[in-house]
C-alpha cells in the first residue's frame, strides 16, 4: 500500500490520489438530541441531514471496504479504530482492536478519544455564536478584546485573522522529539506563556496577507471567549454544544491529563536499544493545545454535533458562512487558501466540496468530514502508533479511502 505524507494527505485540493488505495473502515453511533440554542437554517435542511446520533441505519450501503480497512487490529500500525459513515443509501459504524493491549479487552461501546485539533471547529462554533449575538466584532482587534497579549507595536490582527489561520502570530518552538514529548507528558501550561513563547520567533508575515494552519490563532481565540463570557474555555463548551445537543462525552480536560470514562488507551511507538516499544500514551497533559487540540469526545457526539452546526443549529445564519468561507489569499507556501474558520476545504473528484477536520495527539487520530449538505458525513478515531509522525497511518489511510469510495 502507498504511503502519504501526513500533511499531504489533510491539505490536498483534490482526495482523487486516495480514491485509488484498495481498503475499507468502521464507525459508532449515538443518541438523537435536542437543538442547540442557536436559530438559523443552514443550506441544508434537518431532515436532509438526519438525526445523527443513534439513528444508524445501514440501509444498502455496502460496509465491505470500510470492515477491511479496519481488520486485524491491533498492529503495528494500530491498536484499535472506531468508524462510522452516512451515505444516502444508509448509516454503519463499527469498532475494532482492543481497548488496551495489556487486557485485549475489546474497545468499549461509544468510546471517547482525543480529537486533536478537531476542537479547533468547536472553538470556531463558540467565537461564531458570539459573534452571532453581536459579544464579538469578527472585524474587531485581538488587541481590543485582549490588551496586552500582544506586543504595542504589533499590527492589528482581528478575530476572523484567528479562525480562517491568516494572522502571522507565530508559533512556539519546543523540540519535536518523542522522548522529549514524553519526559514532558505532565508539563502544564498556560496560553499566555504559549503566546508569549511564539511571540519569541519572528511573524512570517504580516496579518491577513497569507494563510498558514497553526493552534496559535486557536488558542488566542480561546483566551478570547474566556474574557468575552467571563467563564472558562471548558464552561462555554459545556453550556453552548454539549448540554443542549445532549453529547454526552464531549468535554474540554483542562488542566487534567485522564480520559474519564469509557476509551480505547492510545499508544506511541519509541524506539529504545534498538527495539521498538509501544509507551501507554493515554494519560497526557493537553495544556499545551487549549481551545485547538484538547477536546475529548465520541464519534456519536461528533456526529450529532457535525449533523446540527452544517444545519445552522449551533451557528445562525450569517456567521455560519464563514465556516464555507476560504479567506482570499494564498497559503504561506504559494498555494491556495484551504482553511475556512474551522474547517478545511476539500475537493472531490465529483466536483463537491467536502468540508473536513483531522487532528492528531500522540496515540490518537480523529477527523470528521461533511459535504456541505449533510448527506455524506464520515467520522473516525483511530489510535495510531505513530499520530504525530510524518506519515499518515496506513489504517487511516484505508479507512479516508475506503469512505471516499463511497461519497
Amino acid at each position: 500500500m502507498k504511503i502519504m505524507n501526513r500533511r499531504t494527505v489533510l491539505v490536498a485540493t483534490s482526495l482523487g490520489a486516495l480514491l485509488t488505495i484498495t481498503a475499507p473502515g468502521a464507525v459508532t453511533a449515538a443518541p438523537r438530541t435536542p437543538d442547540a440554542g442557536a436559530a438559523g437554517s443552514g443550506a441544508a435542511s434537518t431532515a436532509a441531514l438526519g438525526r445523527g446520533g443513534a439513528d444508524c441505519r445501514p440501509g444498502t450501503l455496502d460496509p465491505g471496504p470500510l470492515r477491511a480497512a479496519i481488520a486485524g487490529l491491533p498492529g503495528a500500525d494500530a491498536t484499535s479504530a472506531q468508524v462510522r459513515i452516512t451515505t444516502p443509501e444508509g448509516c454503519w459504524t463499527d469498532a475494532t482492536g482492543v481497548r488496551d493491549l495489556r487486557t485485549q479487552a475489546p474497545v468499549p461501546p461509544h468510546a471517547r478519544f482525543r480529537v486533536g485539533s478537531v476542537s479547533k471547529v468547536f472553538t470556531a462554533a463558540l467565537v461564531l455564536r458570539l459573534a452571532s449575538e453581536g459579544r464579538v466584532d469578527l472585524d474587531g482587534s485581538v488587541q481590543g478584546y485582549l490588551p496586552g497579549l500582544l506586543p504595542a507595536d504589533y499590527p492589528t490582527v482581528t478575530v476572523r485573522q484567528l479562525l480562517d489561520h491568516t494572522s502571522g502570530i507565530p508559533s512556539p518552538a519546543v523540540p519535536g522529539d518523542v522522548e522529549w514529548q514524553l519526559a514532558h507528558r505532565y508539563d502544564r501550561w498556560t496560553p499566555e506563556q504559549i503566546v508569549q513563547l511564539g511571540l519569541d520567533n519572528r511573524r512570517e508575515f504580516e496579518p491577513g496577507e497569507k494563510q498558514r494552519y497553526t493552534n496559535m490563532g486557536y488558542i488566542v481565540a480561546g483566551l478570547l471567549i474566556e474574557k468575552v463570557t467571563g467563564h472558562s474555555y471548558a464552561a462555554e463548551l459545556d453550556r453552548r454544544i454539549a448540554r443542549p445537543l445532549g453529547l454526552r462525552d464531549t468535554y474540554a480536560p483542562g488542566d487534567d491529563p485522564r480520559i474519564h470514562g469509557p476509551h480505547a488507551h492510545g499508544y506511541q511507538a519509541v524506539v529504545r536499544g534498538g527495539a521498538t516499544e509501544l509507551v501507554d500514551a493515554t494519560t497526557w497533559s493537553q495544556t499545551f493545545t487549549p481551545a485547538s487540540g484538547d477536546v475529548i469526545s465520541s464519534l456519536a457526539d461528533l456526529d450529532t454535533f457535525t449533523t446540527a452546526l452544517f444545519a445552522g443549529r449551533v451557528v445562525p445564519e450569517p456567521q455560519l458562512t464563514e465556516m464555507f468561507t476560504l479567506p482570499p489569499v494564498d497559503d504561506a507556501e504559494g498555494g491556495p487558501a484551504r482553511y475556512s474558520a474551522g474547517l478545511t476545504a476539500l475537493a472531490l473528484p465529483s466536483g463537491e466540496t467536502l468540508w473536513a477536520k483531522t487532528g492528531s495527539r500522540f496515540g490518537y487520530l480523529a477527523a470528521v468530514a461533511s459535504t456541505r449538505d449533510g448527506r455524506f458525513r464520515v467520522e473516525y478515531s483511530i489510535t495510531a502508533t505513530d499520530a504525530k509522525g510524518e506519515e499518515l497511518s496506513v489504517t487511516a489511510q484505508a479507512v479516508i479511502a475506503a469512505a471516499l469510495g463511497l461519497a
